[in-house]
């Protein structure tokens, strides 16, 4: 996989020859170079390569496999879910199934109409446009892709004020792929404009299993079942966690184990990085210590603990707690957030006689929120 410099908001991949060639014109600031292009090569090329998510596997590949035998685009797709699932995989897979390149480019990116537009005009027939977090689009630019994924036409405004004028342009038929973490923040009238939506789920770990043991044959690495089990069991059903955290298993048995990746190595090097049985992190943990050892359990509001855990609000929110809340650690409640049953007894500590047993979530609850903040 070859990648192009930086010189735009755009990147336009093509598969050539059983493997994606990208001209890059986006900079991901998540990591380095090597570190995208190994990610890359570790993902699936065709469905039927793609574990896990049965069912909209199923149902996407019908979508793909009818559009095909029409001879015609098939309808836009949406992929929600948590991140680190494969919605960006799937996007790829989509591309080339229906063997046609993608143009790749995502929500922030497109800030005015005008960068939609130069977009949208460039894109040749049957074309893939994957848009990342959609939900993060601007307003002007949603109201244009509304037109566009419906009609396949965008309407230009040249001048301004009384002069201005809206000049249509007609764009060849193409398939809008998006993918988007936070499904209610997208209006309804571009949810609406979706033929096939999909949502994914976190995986099984008999999932991450067959995914880690692929991943470790495209790497070179000779790796133990129990290894294997080991890493998958505290990926917090993510494919991508698991994936990192077996290059960093890699890494720890090329310096101290010889190479070879066994149920040692695996711990060793989990323990290395701060990675524990259940899957928690440094800063998962830091927020139950806070908790149980700080507040006696809760209920503590959100920004009081986030400033006992040296974290901003917005942190502790969206990388810890959906994880703790979803295995049954924290509950959140209208007064705040509480240690659950479960989060006591993994700080190996004795629970009071009020603290709930499992997570509880607002009925209401469909977004972040500030409860008890």
């Amino acid at each position: 996989m070859s990648t192009g410099p930086a010189d735009g908001f755009g990147s336009e991949i093509r598969e050539a020859d059983g493997s994606f060639e990208a001209t890059a014109r986006v900079v991901d600031a998540g990591g380095s170079d090597d570190e995208r292009v190994v990610e890359a090569a570790l993902r699936p090329r065709r469905l039927a390569e793609f574990p896990g998510q049965p069912r909209v596997r199923d149902q996407l590949g019908l979508v793909l496999e009818a559009a095909r035998r029409r001879g015609s685009p098939p309808d836009h797709v949406l992929l929600s879910g948590p991140p680190g699932l494969g919605k960006t995989t799937l996007a790829m897979i989509v591309a080339a199934e229906l063997e046609r390149p993608i143009r790749v480019t995502s929500g922030p990116a497109i800030q005015h109409a005008g960068d939609l537009a130069a977009v949208l005009s460039s894109l040749d027939e049957g074309e893939v446009l994957f848009l990342d977090e959609i939900h993060r689009m601007s307003r002007a630019a949603e109201e244009m892709l509304y037109l566009a994924m419906e009609d396949f036409r965008v309407d230009v405004v040249v001048g301004k004020g009384p002069g201005a004028t809206a000049i249509p342009l007609e764009l060849p038929p193409f398939t809008v792929v998006g993918a988007t973490t936070r499904a209610g923040l997208l209006p309804a009238p571009l949810r609406d404009r979706f033929g096939f939506t999909g949502h994914l789920d976190f995986y099984e770990v008999g999932d991450l299993v067959a995914i880690l043991h692929r991943s470790a044959g495209l790497l070179g690495v000779e790796a133990d079942e129990a290894a294997v089990r080991e890493v998958a069991g505290r990926s917090r059903g993510t494919p991508r966690i698991a994936n990192r955290l077996l290059r960093r298993v890699r890494d720890w048995a090329q310096v101290h184990g010889g190479g070879h990746v066994d149920h040692h190595a695996a711990r060793e090097a989990l323990a290395l990085f701060d990675v524990d049985e259940a899957g928690l992190d440094r800063l998962d943990r830091a927020v139950l210590e806070a908790l149980c050892r700080r507040f006696a359990g809760g209920p503590v509001g959100l920004s009081t603990l986030a400033v006992a855990v040296g974290e901003e609000s917005d942190t502790v929110e969206t990388v810890a707690e959906p994880y703790l809340v979803r295995e049954g650690f924290m509950a959140r409640t209208p007064r705040g957030r509480t240690a659950t049953g479960r989060a006591w007894a993994h700080l190996g500590l004795q629970a009071p006689a009020h603290a709930p047993q499992q997570s509880v979530l607002p009925l209401d609850d469909d977004g972040p929120g500030r409860l008890g903040g």
